[in-house]
């Protein structure tokens, strides 16, 4: 069994406000567009379930993962029962940590339900259809760095299902690129993902590494995936340690396929012209055969961790 635990939001660290993009909102803007919307969708789930993650009990009391051997993750999560434990905090979507059982295995997800997403100027509902597009093109790219993610019916309607994925939560991108060199390929198979799927949002703490344990070596996963694949360029990552670098050429090959045809269950996620800027930045990367590099140093997302 593993424990959660509640992270402490003070440590995380901030960008002086000073170097704030020039180019995002202003704060007046912002509030301007968070007042066109109502918190009925906290209200909501603040309505259906109990809201004792936010006392000193919750922080100390964690909650108790049931973690089974499953041989297939995709199946199971499709398949079984899910039983929702609580609402992660920070999130500013509602996000739910869940149990999916199945076959007298039990294994822990993330569950993120269309209905529990604040409305974004800039991308239309239904964020967690591209966190399943996420997964898949990575699968189709053979790059296997986002935990399996399934689309499905859930106690409270259509979402997401997130394999979790038992990491240290004390580490994140800047931590893991220091200190573990031998997971640069799988950080550079993240970025070339990333670039693909115009990922708007990539911070540092949506990298997780999972220690080495029981004789399988150390790896890491890309979590949090649901602003991607905007028609419009929006790419905002920590992940530039690997710019001007040369994009393997066995990568390029599965990436030059996209070109012709976006898999079919990736497509059908998104919408046209979506579709259509991905194959254009699939066709960039054949061009150039470079990873990006940022020039302006304001191609980050905010905050960084």
């Amino acid at each position: 069994m593993s424990v959660v635990c509640i992270p402490d939001r003070s440590r995380r660290p901030r960008l002086p406000p000073d170097e704030l993009n020039v180019s995002d909102p202003s704060p007046r803007e912002i509030e301007d567009v968070d007042d066109e919307f109502d918190d009925d969708v906290d209200d909501e789930f603040d309505d259906e379930f109990d809201s004792d993650l936010d006392n000193e009990e919750s922080d100390e009391r964690g909650v108790e993962l049931r973690v089974d051997p499953v041989d297939d993750p995709i199946a199971h999560m499709l398949r079984g029962d899910i039983e929702i434990e609580g609402r992660m905090p920070y999130s500013s979507n509602a996000t739910f940590l869940v149990h999916v059982s199945a076959d007298g295995a039990s294994h822990p997800a993330i569950y993120k339900p269309t209905r529990g997403e604040r409305p974004l100027w800039d991308f239309e509902p239904g964020l967690h259809r591209r966190e399943v597009a996420t997964y898949l093109l990575s699968e189709h790219l053979g790059l296997g760095v986002i935990p399996p993610t399934v689309l499905r019916d859930g106690p409270l309607g259509e979402g997401s299902v997130q394999w979790f994925v038992v990491a240290d939560h004390s580490q994140h991108y800047f931590t893991i690129h220091e200190t573990h060199p031998d997971l640069h390929d799988r950080l550079r198979a993240m970025a070339l993902l990333d670039v693909l799927a115009n990922n708007t949002d990539r911070k540092s703490g949506h990298v997780l590494l999972i220690p080495e344990r029981n004789g399988e070596p150390a790896s890491v996963w890309g979590i949090d995936n649901g602003l991607c694949f905007a028609a419009e360029s929006k790419l905002r990552t920590v992940i530039w340690e690997f710019g001007d670098e040369e994009i393997p050429e066995a990568w390029l090959e599965r990436v030059g396929t996209l070109c012709e045809r976006v898999p079919l269950d990736v497509a059908a996620l998104l919408a046209d012209d979506e579709v259509e800027a991905l194959q254009r930045r699939a066709g960039w990367c054949v061009t150039h055969r470079r990873f990006p590099t940022d020039p302006s140093g304001r191609r980050y997302p905010w905050p960084l961790v």
